[in-house]
């Protein structure tokens, strides 16, 4: 059988959850399946190292150009020329007018929860808006056309149901994200050391990945940490991902507390084989979301015995079950009071780490793999 994945951006440098998914979807199917033929579509880029052709799996380098044209033109032209039986397109949108069968990852459906001028609004790239105006056109034209949908939550499946009402149940599959396995408590402290000095990390902090989408509660989360503070003058920081120094500094003038800079440290983006040590070197992670398909930092933290603090809304509960510190992400002091009670409470802490531990060990990437499998090996 000959099947083709599209994984169009694996190969650049900053990488999203999107892109890692892929990888491993790959690097699991490498292992498990020797038979039958496959052909990565992608295109190249300076991280060409994260997968490697092997005797069955082909990777097919298409021009780099925009993603419309690479998507809609480029790509099913290279399904045609290389007899695809099937599809899987792994990020949320597929070629309209290919004849091949499809599968299709839906990730979310965040952006079709959104108005148009909304999207155009938040903050964030214009390459970002693009994206999201992109795929809210292209998703209701698709979806119809697509012989199985594949989605990460129960909570998703029935967010898409509800918003494609002729869809049948039976049609969208739940495929669970995974942890990769470098993901685990990091304990040597050279490699400590390393990564402290990298990135010029505080002795004991705090850590949250953030995001300009309004979703990932920056703001909320700024307020909860300036309540934290006042209640506990200690020598603790916020680290940051995903945010300049510039944005942190408006952000803070908009709730005014500007003197909250100095708890907090922005350090952009940080490569996935870093994030390991950040997660184990922070006191508490900080995921309070107010909407998610899946949060694969949440299980990402817990696999490496971080206690996490996370939203009762969406998909959260769902993957942390009792394992997490669960929050009303509207509520900035709900937020502070779970930081309070996770850094001075161990036993409670620690009652988090082995629920977090244990729980993180239930999601990996070869399930996913195994399902995708069955799912290809049904066009034969």
């Amino acid at each position: 059988m000959r099947i083709g994945i599209e994984v169009q951006r694996i190969f650049r440098k900053n990488k999203h959850g999107i892109d890692r998914v892929g990888i491993e979807l790959i690097k699991q199917l490498q292992k498990i399946d020797t038979q039958n033929e496959y052909f990565i579509f992608t295109r190249s880029g300076p991280d060409s190292t994260v997968i490697k052709e092997t005797s069955n799996f082909k990777i097919i380098l298409l021009p780099s150009v925009s993603y419309p044209i690479w998507e809609q033109y480029l790509l099913p032209k290279a399904v045609k020329k290389y007899g695809c039986d099937v599809l899987h397109a792994t990020s949320n949108t597929a070629p309209i007018f290919l004849k091949t069968p499809i599968i299709l990852t839906l990730h979310d459906i965040i952006y079709l929860e959104k108005k148009i001028l909304d999207i155009f609004l938040i903050h964030g790239t214009y390459y970002h808006k693009v994206g999201n105006m992109y795929r809210k056109f292209i998703v209701p034209l698709i979806i119809n056309k697509c012989k199985n949908i594949i989605t990460v939550s129960n909570f998703e499946k029935i967010k898409i149901l509800e918003y494609f009402r002729f869809l049948k149940p039976d049609l969208i599959s739940i495929a669970y994200n995974g942890v990769s396995e470098h993901f685990k408590p990091v304990k040597c402290n050279i490699i400590k050391k390393n990564i402290i000095l990298k990135y010029n990390l505080p002795d004991d902090f705090f850590f949250f990945i953030g995001g300009n989408d309004p979703r990932k509660n920056t703001k909320n989360t700024l307020i909860a940490f300036a309540h934290f503070i006042k209640e506990n003058p200690i020598n603790i920081k916020l680290v940051i991902l995903h945010h300049t120094k510039n944005e942190l500094v408006k952000m803070l003038k908009e709730i005014k507390e500007q003197g909250l800079i100095h708890h907090i440290l922005s350090v952009g983006y940080v490569s996935e084989k870093d994030l390991p040590v950040f997660y184990s070197l922070s006191s508490l992670f900080l995921y309070p979301s107010k909407r998610e398909g899946f949060g694969i930092p949440i299980i990402e933290a817990m696999a490496c015995g971080t206690p996490v603090i996370t939203s009762f809304s969406s998909s959260m509960p769902e993957v942390t079950k009792n394992a997490a510190h669960l929050i009303d992400p509207e509520n900035p002091l709900d937020i502070a009071l779970a930081m309070n009670k996770i850094y001075k409470d161990r036993i409670y802490k620690d009652f988090l780490v082995k629920k977090g531990l244990s729980r993180s060990m239930l999601f990996t990437w070869d399930k996913m793999a195994y399902k995708l499998l069955d799912m290809y090996l049904g066009f034969k």
